[in-house]
C-alpha cells in the first residue's frame, strides 16, 4: 500500500529539520510554495504540519508563520546530583540544568491534602494521612523544563519555614530543608516510566503532543527508615533527558 502524501511530505521535512538544511529559527515557506513545491492540496501540506507540530519539530504564531523550533539542549541527570554542598545556593535540578541561582526560577503552589490509596502506599502509611502537596514548575531562564508535586508529611513540617511557599526555592533541595527540621536523610529512591504528554503536560512544558516525556517518583527516607517526602510524578521531557547511573562493583 502506497504511503499517505502527507506522511511522505512530514518524513522529507523532518528529515531537513533534522539535517540542519532547515535551522531553528528558520522560517518554512509559505503554505501556497509549499503546495506548489511537492504538487499536492493545501490540506495534504496542513496534515504533514500538524504532524510535525505534534512532534514538537515546528511551532506556528500569528504573524509569524511557522517555524523551526529551537531544540533544547540535552540534559544528563547524574545519579550524584542529590549530593549537597554546605552553604552552596544550589539544587538537584539546577545541577541537572547546568545553571546558576540567578537563572532559575520557580512557580509553586502550596495545598494540603490527604494520603489517598497509591500516596499511602508510596509513603507506607495510613490512607488519610495529612500530607503538605507542594506542586512546583522549574524553570532554566524563561524556558519551563520540569513540573512536579511533591508531598511531606503534615506531621513534620507544621508551624515550620516549609510550609511558606515564600522559602522556595530552598537551597540545597528537599534534603537540605529536611534537614533544617532534624530530619536526616540517608536514602532515595527513584522508579522511572515513559509516556505520551498530558494535555497539562504538553502545555506547560510547551512540548507536541508527539514528545514523550519521563515520569518519575522520588522518595526521601530517613535514618530511621521512614519515608519522609515523595514526589510523584516529577515530568521532564523524554527527548532531551538522559539519567546515568555509574555503579561500582567490588571484585
Amino acid at each position: 500500500m502506497a504511503q499517505p502524501e502527507y506522511l511522505r511530505i512530514a518524513a522529507e521535512l523532518r528529515q531537513r529539520i533534522a539535517s540542519g538544511q532547515l535551522a531553528p529559527g528558520d522560517q518554512l515557506p509559505t503554505l501556497p510554495a509549499l503546495c506548489a513545491s511537492y504538487g499536492v492540496s493545501e490540506t495534504t501540506i496542513r496534515n504533514a504540519l500538524r504532524l510535525l507540530a505534534t512532534e514538537g519539530l515546528i511551532e506556528t504564531r500569528a504573524r509569524a508563520g511557522t517555524r523551526v523550533r529551537p531544540r533544547p539542549p540535552i540534559h544528563r541527570m547524574a545519579a550524584d546530583r542529590y549530593r549537597t554542598t554546605p552553604g552552596a545556593k544550589s539544587t538537584p535540578y539546577t545541577r541537572d540544568q547546568g545553571i546558576g541561582w540567578s537563572e532559575y526560577r520557580l512557580d509553586k503552589r502550596f495545598e494540603r491534602v490527604k494520603a489517598d490509596a497509591e500516596l499511602a502506599g508510596l509513603f507506607e502509611c495510613e490512607v488519610g494521612e495529612r500530607l503538605l502537596a507542594r506542586h512546583f514548575v522549574f524553570h532554566d531562564n524563561d524556558q519551563a523544563t520540569q513540573m512536579s508535586t511533591s508531598y511531606v508529611r503534615w506531621s513534620d513540617v507544621a508551624g515550620t519555614p516549609v510550609v511558606d511557599p515564600i522559602n522556595e526555592p530552598w537551597p540545597g533541595g528537599t534534603r537540605a530543608q529536611l534537614g533544617s527540621l532534624g530530619i536526616r536523610v540517608t536514602a532515595i529512591t527513584e522508579s522511572f516510566t515513559v509516556g505520551m504528554p498530558t494535555e497539562l503536560e504538553a502545555a506547560t512544558l510547551r512540548i507536541g503532543g508527539g514528545v514523550p516525556v519521563l515520569r518519575y517518583t522520588r522518595r526521601h527516607i530517613s535514618d530511621t527508615g521512614r519515608i519522609v517526602e515523595v514526589a510523584h510524578p516529577i515530568v521532564r521531557r523524554g527527548d532531551t533527558t538522559i539519567v546515568d547511573f555509574r555503579i561500582d562493583l567490588e571484585d
